[in-house]
């Protein structure tokens, strides 16, 4: 056969989920041919393993009196980059992620982030703040860089900087006061986005805001990178230690080792006379941290200097270290981080919550009855093929 009886023949050979030929799609870069002997070259756009196999399954068929050898051009697939021991790890330049999460909102989780991050980077760590709180942003304020612009290098954004603290949030990325209206999809795609996408240094430590409650957010940020700690923030009355619960019931089923609770609002400190008075009560959560088998980091009072910091983007712990509110945020900051330096690099991992399915397959279809029928049968000690073997 000549090169043109071969490319006669190579147009009955549809690409793979695609009515056009190899031909058509112009895949098929050279033919050398040598006797009966024939090589092909071919360039196709997908990585996928089944992709190539197909092709070569089904190319010696319109070819049958011919020794055939193929050779395939695609793109490289992506290395998954991880400092964890499996799973994935979208930001492996960041040794630690800590998880700052509250089961409702108004109990000053953001505020929370903003001075124990300050004050880890007061003890001598390399720190960064994501404010993953898509629809609630409020670290940009609070941080004093509202209204600064992002500057791009390249195809990525540089993380703005304050008080020593590299900052990210899409409160900087959007117009002041715009609202959000995204879909679960929509929020995934932005954390990811936030992580991946920006020019993040190599940090000790990075600080995720979140928003309230047990969400999309909150799985994809945990199956994206292995997060090395949780923390909670609550208030002490019993109706917001209810949305603790499911909050450190959530760490424990995405394996995110819980650094401890942050009881906020925990008395009132007069400015006037100096007195502490519970307004919201005290204590509560010394019984909610044995229930889950952690520590109260701190106890942080309501303070008016604390409102006013977050307000003006004067963080307390920053500007009026010597008050008691800023001595407690350091104390959370040391418990923390002696914490986080006693974890070993493997202790850490998101494996175990990775999606089984692949982009685009149903579970409900055969194909996906079929892989969780396999990742079932590895999990008990088989070899998942069916075969009975155990």
């Amino acid at each position: 056969m000549n090169i043109e009886n071969i490319k006669k023949s190579l147009e009955n050979v549809k690409y793979p989920g695609f009515s056009k030929s190899i031909i058509d799609f112009g895949f098929v870069k050279d033919i050398k041919v040598e006797d009966e002997n024939c090589t092909i070259y071919l360039d196709i756009t997908s990585t996928s393993k089944d992709v190539e196999d197909e092709l070569r399954r089904e190319i010696p068929k319109v070819l049958p009196n011919l020794n055939l050898t193929l050779f395939f051009n695609k793109p490289k697939e992506e290395v998954q980059k991880s400092n964890s021991v499996s799973g994935q790890n979208i930001a492996p330049q960041i040794k630690k992620i800590v998880m700052v999460s509250s089961g409702k909102g108004g109990v000053g989780k953001s505020t929370t982030t903003v001075n124990l991050a300050i004050a880890t980077a007061m003890q001598g760590k390399k720190v960064g703040i994501l404010d993953a709180d898509i629809y609630g942003p409020n670290i940009p304020r609070m941080m004093g860089v509202n209204g600064k612009e992002v500057e791009v290098v390249g195809n990525k954004a540089k993380p703005l900087n304050a008080y020593g603290v590299d900052i990210m949030s899409m409160g900087v990325l959007m117009k002041e006061g715009e609202a959000v209206i995204w879909r679960g999809a929509m929020i995934m795609k932005a954390i990811q986005q936030l992580l991946r996408d920006i020019l993040w240094e190599e940090l000790d430590i990075l600080f995720i805001d979140m928003p309230p409650g047990t969400g999309d957010a909150q799985l994809t940020l945990a199956q994206s990178v292995p997060v090395s700690a949780g923390i909670n923030v609550t208030t002490p009355q019993h109706v917001a230690l209810d949305d603790s619960r499911r909050s450190l019931d959530m760490f424990q089923k995405l394996h995110i080792p819980t650094a401890g609770i942050i009881e906020n609002m925990s008395g009132f400190i007069c400015p006037n006379c100096n007195t502490e008075s519970d307004i919201f009560d005290k204590g509560t959560c010394e019984e909610l941290a044995k229930e889950y088998k952690t520590q109260v980091l701190g106890s942080l009072p309501i303070e008016p200097a604390i409102r006013r910091g977050g307000d003006s983007g004067k963080p307390i712990v920053y500007f009026e270290p010597e008050s008691i509110t800023a001595k407690r945020y350091m104390m959370a900051a040391e418990k923390l981080i002696v914490m986080l330096d006693s974890q070993e690099s493997n202790d850490v991992s998101n494996e175990a919550i990775q999606p089984i399915m692949p982009a685009g397959v149903s579970a409900c279809s055969p194909e996906g009855q079929k892989i969780k029928a396999e990742h079932e049968a590895k999990k008990s000690g088989g070899c998942g093929t069916g075969c009975g073997c155990k």
